[in-house]
């Protein structure tokens, strides 16, 4: 007898599934930490601005064929869009409600801001106290209070450009935002933390995180030098300042190649592959804290070794002898790279919009969202007005 067709699959749990995200935080940090919890399952509205929105739509070029800018779409998928005057008393009442509905808020106000509005971590804990309530700011909400921040002054004041550089050049900032992905990060643990708290007590708390305690905990080994000796770091180029060779090294025509040998083990591989084992029983190369001594005379040796192929073809040889080693790629070499190595590191999200970069994140039981388009802005406001405006016990409108 032919057999009854099989009922559908239900969809996979998410981490997040059932936790409703109000995204007041507009630019990176916040945007990016909303963007995640997305990814493990979180319902995420982002409420901008009428007229103009979040200041990321206009940051550009490059811009999509439609005029979105790529910029705003890098921190802002798998959200609804919800456009609120807060000055105005229907919108900022709306604002509330959904703060009064929600399990999480996340704002970037200067601190004080948000208090004539009702919006405070005060006033939306009194209304809703299981809410989670994560406030980003640039130097914190004391002394700093009134200070703008922006990543690349933070990377300036934070010491992150005295770092980074050659020696006796200019400072530089990073290549990328990184102050304010990172802080997107510790935004993401310490809600994903309050969270777990409110699971077990059933309250709500504050998170707090500013872009220079993110910035100055990413240091690691640099500040704890700083603290150990006293002294300050300073740029190194592509040196690490513990361990060598840690950096890129010139092959044929000078093209370069990154090598990290990070234990002795590594460095007599290294030296092994490019037919000089010797080097590793050098007295001047023997330990990694000898390398660091004398690495002006390892480099040398080194690259009048490395001179004589490509990047490439010694990548393909040193990584069969177990050297960390890798060409420095453009970033479309990288996502060939990581195309390769099945980690399928883009993926579409609708006809004519940008794709995005897939999340970084594997979980067994509870997979990550498949990203949707980042909103138009208001994309979802008239359904939203209504669910506000609502009993509050309604689900959310299903997206259209």
């Amino acid at each position: 007898m032919p057999q009854p067709p099989r009922p559908p699959a239900a969809p996979p749990a998410r981490a997040l599934d059932g936790i409703l995200v109000a995204d007041f935080s507009r630019v990176l940090a916040g945007p990016l930490a909303a963007a995640t919890l997305a990814d493990l399952g979180a319902e995420v509205i982002k409420v901008e601005r009428p007229g103009t929105g979040d200041d990321t739509r206009a940051w550009g070029p490059p811009f999509a064929e439609d005029g979105t800018a790529a910029y705003f779409d890098a921190a802002n998928r798998s959200k609804r869009g919800l456009a609120l005057d807060l000055g105005d008393p229907a919108d900022a009442a709306a604002a509330r409600e959904l703060a009064r509905r929600a399990d999480v808020l996340i704002e970037n106000f200067r601190p004080g801001a948000l208090t004539k509005y009702g919006l405070d971590h005060t006033a939306t804990r009194a209304a809703n106290p299981g809410l989670v309530h994560c406030s980003i700011t640039g130097f914190g909400s004391g002394a700093g209070a009134s200070l703008p921040g922006y990543d690349f002054v933070v990377q300036a004041v934070g010491g992150l450009m005295s770092i980074t550089g050659e020696p006796g050049g200019p400072p530089l900032k990073a290549g990328v935002a990184l102050v304010d992905v990172l802080t997107a990060k510790d935004a993401t643990t310490g809600i994903l933390a309050a969270l777990r708290h409110r699971d077990r007590t059933g309250r709500g708390q504050l998170v707090e995180v500013n872009l220079l305690s993110s910035l100055l905990g990413s240091l690691v080994n640099q500040a704890s030098g700083h603290l150990a000796t006293g002294r300050d770091p300073g740029p190194m180029g592509n040196r690490h300042p513990s361990i060598a060779p840690y950096e890129t090294l010139a092959c044929r025509d000078g093209r370069p190649l990154a090598v990290a040998a990070g234990n002795d083990r590594q460095f007599r591989a290294l030296a092994t592959a490019l037919g000089s084992p010797e080097l590793a029983d050098d007295p001047r190369f023997a330990r990694n804290q000898d390398r660091v001594q004398n690495r002006t005379d390892l480099i040398k040796a080194l690259e009048e070794r490395l001179a004589v192929d490509t990047p490439e073809n010694w990548t393909e040889r040193l990584l069969a002898a177990s050297v960390p080693c890798g060409p420095v790629n453009t970033l479309s070499q990288a996502l060939e790279l990581a195309e390769r190595l099945g980690l399928t590191p883009v993926t579409p999200v609708g006809e004519d919009r940008i794709p995005q970069v897939t999340s970084p994140l594997r979980l067994s039981d509870t997979p990550v969202t498949p990203p949707t388009a980042p909103p138009r802005l208001d994309e979802n406001g008239t359904a939203l007005r209504t669910w506000l405006s609502g009993p509050a016990d309604h689900p959310l409108p299903p997206r259209m």
